[in-house]
């Protein structure tokens, strides 16, 4: 029997919890994207830069992949708080508060695009030359073989990569909860402190997050499937 605390309406905490599926999967959606930019321009700096574009993409990529991510959020959200509220002060404009929703979003993003650049680089890098010189060969320019050729050869081999970004992203989620973001586990939390019944919600929760990784196995096997014909089997 389905639990009544469970259900929608007011005598459940259903219509909670789905809230706080949204907004994960908000979070999650916006912060990959973002990710997916910042990993784009990150391994163009790396792989096409020069000594400036790769140092910079270098030290971007070393330092957020070794400091740990609930690190990378608390000080990422409370220094980049503090120096926007800093550049607003010094032209006369009063504090802002920051929007967590974005914060969150913005420094999953950031965390994000350092393991996207290196997806990419990889991805790009496994691309045959031959077929970007013959891109050159035709005449087109540096984005126009990256939308021809580079984009759609290195997309098979960057999507197990992704995937796994993808999956990362929807549990990194939960971490946003520290600068007092509402998203499932937050809610999760708030709701088995209230009722007490600690195990019903947390089991329910992991529930939700195994259902979210599931589907999208499912949409991501249908998508590498579609890049990867014609490539044979990788068994």
């Amino acid at each position: 029997m389905f639990p009544e605390i469970l259900s929608f309406g007011d005598q459940g905490f259903g219509d909670e919890l789905l809230r706080g599926t949204q907004y994960t999967l908000v979070i999650a959606v916006s912060a990959f994207l973002l990710g997916t930019v910042l990993g784009l321009l990150g391994a163009a700096a790396k792989l096409y830069g020069g000594h400036v574009g790769r140092a910079v993409g270098g030290i971007y990529t070393t330092v957020v992949r070794s400091v740990p991510e609930l690190v990378l959020i608390l000080i990422l959200y409370f220094a980049g708080t503090r120096g926007i509220n800093t550049l607003l002060g010094s032209v006369g404009i009063e504090p802002i508060e920051v929007n967590a929703t974005l914060a969150a979003i913005l420094v999953l993003g950031v965390v994000q695009g350092a393991y996207h650049t290196e997806v990419y680089r990889a991805a790009i890098q496994a691309v045959p030359q031959g077929q970007i010189e013959a891109g050159r060969a035709f005449g087109m320019g540096r984005l126009l073989i990256f939308r021809r050729v580079t984009g759609p050869a290195m997309l098979p081999n960057a999507i197990p990569g992704l995937s796994n970004l993808w999956l990362i992203v929807i549990k990194d989620t939960a971490l946003v909860a520290v600068v007092g973001n509402v998203e499932l586990l937050s809610i999760t939390a708030s709701a088995a402190a209230f009722t007490k019944k600690y195990m019903l919600f947390y089991l329910t929760t992991a529930l939700i997050y195994l259902a979210i990784t599931l589907i999208s196995n499912y949409f991501i096997g249908l998508l590498e499937r579609r890049y990867r014909r014609g490539q044979g089997s990788l068994a």
